[in-house]
């Protein structure tokens, strides 16, 4: 007879291999963000591209399945988790690129991500916080704590709180994990809410306040990268893997898994950008990788 751990290793490698996916588009939509920034878009763009168009394609399935109560997640619930993974955490982050580097964002957001999803798993859904997570978490603060130096001395203030925007959009994101947990929502039902949400609720709210003219100056090719890498790669495909890393692997663990995005991001936006992290954002990095892999352990 099998084991329990040999009958649970598919589940475990499932849900890994979708964690470290979410993370790599993660990580490919934080580049293709300081680029739309650096060339002129908004948060509220960028925002409206990763989210309008998903929606779209959400949106049939929704009307398919279950209009009357967002097939079976319910109204309430998807609009709590639309606020927490949709478009009003989406422009957290995107703004924070205004004022600082692109390893911040792809640093800090997923690290605060991973250290409130470990410390949400043991607070709402009782999952024992072993002295390897708690180890993992301090050095995760460790690492956080180089970024939050080096934007105080070279960037002020200003770099503190773009700083802090990627803090609280990492909060929102684990929130967003653990309720998917709690209530037990699939990754196909949280994003088909998430994205039919967006589409009725958010895009009218931008259209209305900026118009289609404020993407229409920056180009179809910029407008198009956007809305394939934020609308694709960066929008439903990430939130769709997470929620099943989430039921394989547990709150905890996958709470874990943004913390591979400051590697991807910094391999991914030096081929794409040329942008080189400095000695602080290295070293900062490394020592947040260091965490995630004690959070990783039993």
């Amino acid at each position: 007879m099998a084991t329990p751990d040999k009958m649970h290793r598919p589940t475990m490698i499932v849900g890994i291999v979708c964690g470290t996916l979410a993370a790599l588009a993660w990580a490919g939509g934080f580049v293709v963000a300081k680029h739309g920034i650096q060339v002129g878009f908004s948060p509220a763009d960028l925002a409206f591209h990763r989210f309008f168009w998903s929606g779209l394609l959400m949106l049939p399935y929704v009307l398919r399945d279950g209009p009357r109560d967002l097939d079976g997640v319910g109204w309430g619930r998807g609009f709590v988790m639309s606020i927490l993974s949709g478009p009003p955490q989406s422009l957290l982050a995107y703004s924070g690129f205004i004022v600082v580097p692109l390893g911040h964002g792809t640093t800090i957001q997923p690290a605060c991500a991973a250290l409130s999803g470990l410390l949400l798993a043991s607070l709402v859904l009782h999952e024992k916080a072993t002295f390897q997570r708690i180890i993992g978490g301090t050095i995760i603060v460790v690492g956080l704590l180089m970024f939050g130096a080096e934007s105080l001395a070279t960037i002020g203030g200003a770099g503190v709180g773009g700083d802090l925007l990627f803090a609280t959009a990492g909060l929102f994101w684990a929130t967003f994990g653990t309720l998917l947990r709690l209530w037990n929502v699939p990754g196909t039902r949280a994003v088909k809410a998430v994205g039919a949400l967006s589409l009725i609720v958010f895009a009218p709210i931008y259209l209305f306040i900026y118009g289609i003219s404020a993407l229409a100056q920056h180009g179809w090719f910029e407008n198009l990268l956007q809305a394939v890498v934020q609308g694709g790669l960066a929008g439903s495909l990430p939130i769709y893997l997470f929620a099943h890393a989430v039921i394989a692997l547990g709150g905890g663990r996958a709470a874990t898994f943004p913390a591979l995005v400051p590697v991807f991001g910094a391999i991914i936006g030096f081929l794409a950008l040329g942008v080189i992290p400095s000695l602080a954002q290295f070293v900062g990095m490394l020592i947040v990788l260091v965490g995630f892999h004690f959070t990783m352990r039993r």
